[in-house]
């Protein structure tokens, strides 16, 4: 897995991020989703390689980054301060501008990247999501049964953590497959690291706080942005023809509210791109990042 990709632990100011590193070309960070970690990347970031210089990183409070404490109105875990981790992660590295892609929750550090740090940004592409403002304000009871756990997540602490902790891996399971078993589209080796990492007590904790953050300070910070001003770099609007988003949403048309520049479409899959359509997810994010 990620072969000729260095492994490395950047600290950026008391926050240590795990990330992987290799190829070389433009600057390119891969941001994951939940529940994973920056494994979820592992056949599709090898191939990017040959292009650009790829960071794959676990966002904080996910894998083997640093849980810091959380405060009573969650900022620690919201996505401006996971954000910041990343832009940090890439200066240290020596990248002042780069591109990102982000996966389910890495695609709302992504965005948030995006009007935070305008400047640091050139492309941005975000992955079988909608931004979190229009998926809150828009929801109904099909969205909340379907997305059940962004409000079981994001309930006081510590009802998920304690219903979680009884039974980690069977939580894990449930919520990517739906069934007791995990598709087949998992591989082996991220998929012992998924299980490894979701099992630790401190990494539940951080990602319920980083649903709680979802629903409070994350929709504060899109709601000043929302109608204000558009995300300014190129955007690639990627989801699954399976899985539900485009039941719900005209997604390049919700895009078109928050950004100048979006282009994208369905993959023919479901909600794991880079695991359940690695060539297809290349192929997208290759042509858009390289034009």
């Amino acid at each position: 897995m990620f072969a000729d990709f260095t492994l490395e632990m950047v600290d950026v100011g008391g926050i240590v991020i795990r990330l992987r590193r290799g190829g070389h070309g433009p600057p390119l960070l891969l941001l994951h989703g939940h529940p994973q970690t920056h494994a979820m990347w592992h056949d599709v970031a090898p191939r990017l390689a040959r292009h650009f210089t790829v960071v794959a990183t676990d966002l904080r409070g996910y894998g083997e980054s640093s849980k810091p404490p959380t405060a009573a109105d969650h900022a620690p875990y919201s996505k401006r301060a996971m954000a910041n981790d990343q832009v940090a992660v890439m200066r240290r590295l020596g990248h002042d501008q780069f591109f990102v892609a982000g996966h389910d929750r890495g695609g709302r550090v992504a965005y948030r990247m995006a009007f935070d740090h305008p400047d640091r940004v050139r492309k941005l592409a975000v992955l079988d999501i909608v931004p979190t403002f229009t998926a809150f304000e828009r929801a109904n009871a099909a969205f909340g049964l379907g997305y059940y756990h962004w409000f079981f997540l994001a309930q006081p602490y510590d009802l998920p953590e304690r219903l979680i902790g009884a039974d980690p891996e069977y939580f894990w399971r449930r919520h990517t497959s739906r069934g007791p078993k995990s598709p087949d589209f998992f591989a082996p080796e991220p998929l012992a690291d998924y299980l490894r990492c979701f099992r630790d007590t401190p990494t539940i904790h951080a990602i319920c706080e980083d649903y709680r953050a979802g629903a409070s300070i994350d929709l504060d910070h899109d709601r000043a942005d929302f109608g204000a001003h558009k995300i300014a770099c190129p955007l690639l609007a990627l989801w699954g023809r399976t899985g539900r988003l485009e039941t719900w949403y005209d997604v390049l048309a919700v895009w078109r509210e928050w950004a100048d520049d979006v282009r994208g479409g369905a993959l023919d899959c479901g909600h794991y791109l880079a695991e359940e359509a690695p060539a297809a997810t290349y192929d997208e994010l290759s042509a858009f990042f390289a034009a």
